[in-house]
């Protein structure tokens, strides 16, 4: 413990008495809770082993449980730093932090086409340029789900992989997965990436673009981001979207990421069924909220014409 003169020369070492006081009754009301919360287990446990060790009135069961449900009640209508009984909560709760509403999984439904050698990944290529030039007629541009994934390191030092797989996705029905690694981009595929009939839309999809040019001299073009497009149509304070969190707001399901399949071998001879479906969902769900996002108003916008409209009526 410091020296009285380290505690008034220094202010790191200042202590309140009346802090000290204050801080003893806290205590003294922290132990008196966790008795009693010791007893409620105990109780919840053995019954009869609680009553005997009990004194005093006690109320009759048809009594007790429903005294027992308003507290709960109560308690859940309370935000977590309400005081209890004179008491702040001063213990982490778990349960409570850790609860989470349990959207449903995002998965994608539609035919997946799996492309492996290049004959396999040119028919693809071709199949999707057709749809996107029989679909001109209803869109100016027609928007692809784009990603891309690589065998992860787990060495420092090492350089990164090549880009292995390529996810490509245009409507709910059907979502192509490419083993480029094995297949290379043939010119068919290659069209498709550098051609402007098509925006590629993504996470990060600028950067997925740099990967592909740096990896296989293909310039993929033109993209738009999904995180910045997030910011311009909620508004608020701009974040760094990711996938999964951006498909929770909007969709209130939930993407998940198993990292069994995630870090998993990208380079394998032939993909499993479990990194197709994973690979497929992940190029559904950008080109999904992409249709969602585009459909909401400016924020900014939005918000000139509610003030514009208020001061009319005023």
């Amino acid at each position: 413990m410091p020296s009285e003169e380290e505690s008034s020369s220094n202010p790191l070492f200042y202590w309140d008495a009346d802090a000290e006081e204050e801080l003893r009754a806290i205590e003294t009301a922290y132990a008196s809770s966790s008795a009693k919360r010791r007893l409620c287990e105990l109780e919840a446990r053995d019954p009869d082993a609680a009553d005997q060790r009990s004194k005093g009135r006690r109320l009759p069961d048809w009594g007790k449980t429903n005294a027992a449900l308003s507290r709960g009640r109560a308690a859940d209508r309370m935000p977590p730093s309400f005081p209890i009984n004179g008491l702040w909560s001063l213990a982490r709760r778990p349960c409570r932090e850790n609860f989470k509403m349990k959207y449903p999984a995002m998965v994608f439904q539609g035919q997946i086409i799996y492309s492996r050698t290049a004959p396999e990944v040119e028919l693809a290529a071709k199949e999707i340029l057709d749809k996107i030039n029989s679909m001109k007629d209803n869109s100016d541009q027609v928007s692809l789900g784009f990603d891309i994934e690589w065998r992860p390191l787990f060495k420092r030092g090492e350089a990164q992989r090549k880009a292995a797989v390529m996810q490509i996705c245009m409507d709910n029905s059907r979502c192509d997965v490419i083993h480029i690694i094995h297949s290379g981009i043939p010119p068919i595929l290659k069209s498709l990436l550098e051609g402007n009939s098509s925006v590629k839309v993504g996470i990060g999809v600028a950067n997925d673009a740099s990967k592909i040019s740096k990896d296989y001299n293909i310039c993929v073009e033109p993209v738009e981001d999904l995180s910045s497009l997030a910011n311009l149509k909620i508004g608020g304070d701009p974040r760094k979207w990711g996938l999964s969190s951006l498909t929770e707001t909007i969709t209130c399901k939930q993407l998940k990421k198993p990292h069994k399949i995630r870090l998993g071998n990208w380079e394998t001879d032939v993909l499993s069924r479990e990194q197709l479906q994973y690979a497929a969902t992940d190029a559904f769900a950008s080109w999904h909220l992409y249709q969602v996002l585009k459909g909401f108003p400016d924020a900014k916008a939005e918000a000139e014409d509610m003030t514009q409209t208020s001061h009319a009526v005023s």
